[in-house]
């Protein structure tokens, strides 16, 4: 069985206010390219297909042609809501969708009322796919009520009661079958992938899960939420795909987007290989004088440009840079002497900590002991950034 696995599209995301649908239509068109080349049995979409839960008609015209075009290539496509996405409009138009060999999974269910579903294949074999759109905290007991777990076994911890939801899932992976668990979640790693990829309000502690959650019966993991493409060690081969362009200047700037192609049979481990996707406009960084700029000019190409001009500031200085470089969408001056002093007395450090960890620091300062206050600030928390709370 032939499996591509794309995710993380964001489509509506622009750039300094620039959009981007045209960049959206070329690469998802190359995708699906990609899919009837390779003829794929399966392929796999592991949410947050928008960039917020209300998106734009234009849009929904993109994320949902792009749909049909890998349905088009024969393939069951699989696509599962995100936190970028709403939940409650997956769910509406899933019928719709699956008159078109569409299975959308807008929110975490019962094995035996759609949590896992079987997938008779072109190849002649047949993919059982436990589906797990993503879950908040608040979310997250809810969906573990639903397997009808004694109350004891309620762990108190987001990776406890991630490992039960993910057990009920796969508990009837057999052997005759290519098992697939398809998530939107964080799952932790000792490689550096956080820059660029979600917002930290959904990647800090609360929202890890370790790899030993999925069973060695799994033979593909297949995930979305980080937008670096990496392998995560475990009991079974655990991927993020990544996001199919660049969509902020904190990812790697010469880092190939691409999608995965994962070739499993029933209890042999899939075999992962990347194809590199093209059509995406690169997101570049550059630092320098005007004069140091205008040498590199030839080489950002069609590339969007964040400027950091490294001179003293006077009038009209970002227009000049502007000029310069027609690509640039964010222009900014660090005059040389005001940064050496700036370098003096910030802690860089704090800003690598999370809103929970800042909160704590500043509760401690004012000698503040208050649990309730620290439950509402999660709350509050949440409510600014999962899409589904909404």
């Amino acid at each position: 069985m032939k499996i591509l696995h794309t995710s993380d599209w964001h489509v509506g995301r622009t750039i300094r206010g620039r959009s981007r649908a045209d960049e959206h239509r070329a690469v998802l068109g190359e995708i699906a390219g990609i899919a009837h080349d390779e003829d794929v049995d399966l392929i796999l979409v592991t949410g947050d297909q928008f960039d917020t839960a209300a998106p734009s008609p234009e849009s929904e015209q993109i994320v949902y042609q792009a749909l049909l075009d890998l349905a088009a290539t024969g393939a069951h496509v699989v696509v599962l809501s995100g936190n970028h996405d709403n939940p409650r409009r997956w769910g509406a138009i899933r019928p719709l969708l699956e008159l078109t060999n569409v299975h959308a999974a807008a929110t975490v269910a019962r094995p035996d009322r759609g949590g896992v579903i079987d997938l008779p294949t072109r190849s002649g074999e047949t993919a059982r796919i436990a589906l797990l759109p993503f879950l908040s905290q608040r979310s997250i007991v809810q969906s573990e009520q639903l397997m009808q777990l004694d109350a004891d076994q309620h762990s108190g911890q987001y990776a406890g009661r991630m490992r039960s939801i993910i057990s009920a899932l796969t508990d009837e992976f057999g052997g005759d079958t290519v098992n697939i668990v398809a998530g939107h979640l964080t799952v932790a790693s000792d490689q550096p992938v956080m820059g660029g990829g979600e917002r930290m309000a959904h990647t800090i502690f609360d929202y890890f899960v370790p790899p030993a959650v999925f069973p060695s019966t799994a033979h593909y993991v297949a995930l979305g939420h980080l937008h670096q493409a990496h392998r995560i060690p475990g009991p079974c081969p655990i991927w993020y795909c990544g996001s199919p362009m660049q969509l902020d200047f904190g990812e790697r700037e010469r880092e190939h987007k691409q999608v995965l192609i994962a070739e499993a049979s029933p209890g042999v481990p899939a075999e992962v290989r990347a194809v590199d996707l093209t059509t995406g406009k690169r997101l570049r960084t550059v630092r320098g004088t005007v004069a140091e700029l205008a040498d590199r000019r030839d080489d950002l190409g069609d590339a969007y440009v964040r400027v950091v001009v490294e001179e003293k500031h006077r009038a009209g200085l970002a227009d000049e840079v502007r000029d310069l470089l027609p690509s640039a969408v964010d222009v900014s001056v660090a005059d040389p002497e005001e940064r050496e002093r700036e370098a003096e007395v910030w802690d860089l450090a704090a800003f690598q900590r999370s809103p929970i960890e800042l909160f704590a620091e500043y509760l401690a300062e004012h000698d503040i002991e208050d649990d309730a206050l620290t439950v509402l600030f999660r709350d509050l928390l949440e409510d600014a950034h999962a899409a589904d709370a909404t």
